[in-house]
């Protein structure tokens, strides 16, 4: 008897939700562990009452989901951003679940987030909404239990605060318990470039299974922050024209190639770390949403999820998707994608040098022992590349799409570990 699908309004839940169940169905995976597996372990939902800067109390809406454990304690970002719900959340979960298993280290997938609008806030503001939101997950976040990571609109400082906050309530310096906070205060070196860099890693090991010279490769990069800027840095080291960039103050475009240094520098000057004023010869602007069509040889969507979908997805004219944000792609984008012949490296296979960069974080935090950062990538690149050579074979081994072997492999691993450990009743 055919397991009864969970369905979602959320669009990147329903879409986290199908590829799922159209994978495990396929790979031919037990009824019962198509049940446990669709469902998430844990969905917390807090209030998070906030005494703003002019007085007033405003309460927010707080959320933290730990899809799996079956491989190790949680692992995922927490997003501060107006649109956080807890749909979204679980979905972003359900993937980091997949995207850990991918990535052979022993975590399970977590999520978090704060539903407000950063830009809006004060920094006081933002401290006291993160070490609120901080006291209120306390009792389920740990070392062993859940460890979570910046995301959208947080990054070193809030992690920082979340630790502090947490290490206070309990008495004792808990460091390994939130990765990504500053190497000063038990950081890892290397952790800032690292999803970017397994996003390079991933596109280049793609073209040259593909017998494409990356210095004959022009690219476009959709989003820059983080995981965008240095995705176009070091696909620039490696030869790679980088054309255009983005972020939400426009496209910004240029025939000759983008000086990625350059703009970088400018974003990290900018009140906002936006690309907001950057100029270079030749450079055109023009709407943010423009580079998703643009005639180049790779696309790196960066950003947000759902970017590419049943609307615009006809558009793309990329010959070549490395998807760098979570979830960048819809289904019905993935299917007309696919119907252009316009192959794609899955989310939770290119970005997950984050991941990875963060188990690296939590090992030394609890060794209490740290690498350079020269140690660091030397660690790291070999993973992305083994891990993206095992997702291609398997996709030519079984004639399937690159997304959906990744999914097998990463959806084996984790089923496998929850029927050696059973149910607990």
């Amino acid at each position: 008897m055919a397991v009864e699908r969970r369905t979602s309004d959320d669009v990147l839940l329903s879409t986290a939700l199908e590829n799922f169940y159209n994978a495990a169905e396929e790979m031919g995976l037990k009824d019962d562990l198509i049940e446990i597996l669709s469902r998430s372990e844990r969905r917390i939902c807090v209030s998070i009452p906030v005494e703003m800067d002019d007085g007033t109390v405003k309460v927010f809406d707080g959320y933290r989901v730990v899809h799996s454990s079956a491989l190790g304690p949680g692992k995922g970002g927490i997003r501060f951003h107006p649109q956080v719900t807890i749909d979204e959340t679980e979905a972003l979960a359900f993937m980091m679940t997949w995207k850990c298993s991918l990535a052979g280290i022993p975590y399970g997938g977590g999520k978090g987030g704060v539903c407000c609008e950063p830009l809006e806030l004060s920094l006081k503001e933002k401290e006291r909404i993160t070490r609120t939101f901080a006291a209120r997950i306390e009792p389920f976040v740990g070392a062993w239990t859940d460890v979570p990571a910046p995301d959208i609109n947080t990054g070193a400082q809030e992690m920082v605060w979340f630790m502090d906050t947490i290490s206070k309530i309990r008495g004792q310096l808990e460091p390994a318990i939130f990765t990504g906070k500053p190497v000063s205060l038990w950081g890892s070196k290397g952790r800032t470039a690292a999803t970017g860099l397994g996003v390079a890693t991933c596109a280049l090991e793609f073209l040259q299974v593909i017998g494409r010279d990356p210095k004959e490769t022009t690219a476009a990069v959709q989003g820059f922050g983080t995981v965008g800027s240095y995705t176009a840095k070091f696909l620039h080291e490696a030869g790679v024209k980088i054309v255009a960039i983005c972020d939400i103050t426009g496209t910004y475009y240029c025939k000759d190639g983008i000086d990625v240094e350059k703009a970088m520098a400018h974003a990290h000057s900018h009140p906002k770390r936006l690309l907001e004023g950057y100029s270079q010869a030749g450079l055109e602007k023009s709407d943010p949403n423009d580079i998703l069509y643009l005639d180049v040889d790779v696309l790196l969507p960066c950003a947000m999820e759902g970017v590419l979908n049943k609307a615009n997805a006809d558009k793309v004219r990329a010959k070549y998707i490395v998807e760098g944000a979570n979830g960048p792609l819809t289904p019905e984008a993935d299917e007309i994608l696919k119907s252009k012949g316009i192959p794609i490296v899955p989310d939770f296979l290119a970005n997950s040098g984050g991941v990875i960069g963060s188990y690296f974080e939590w090992c030394q935090n609890l060794a209490g022992f740290f690498w350079t950062e020269e140690e660091y990538n030397a660690r790291l690149v070999p993973i992305m590349k083994s891990n993206f050579q095992r997702v291609w074979e398997y996709s030519k081994e079984h004639n399937v799409e690159m997304r959906r072997a990744a999914f097998m492999v990463a959806i084996k691993r984790v089923a496998d570990a929850v029927e050696m450990r059973g149910v607990f009743l």
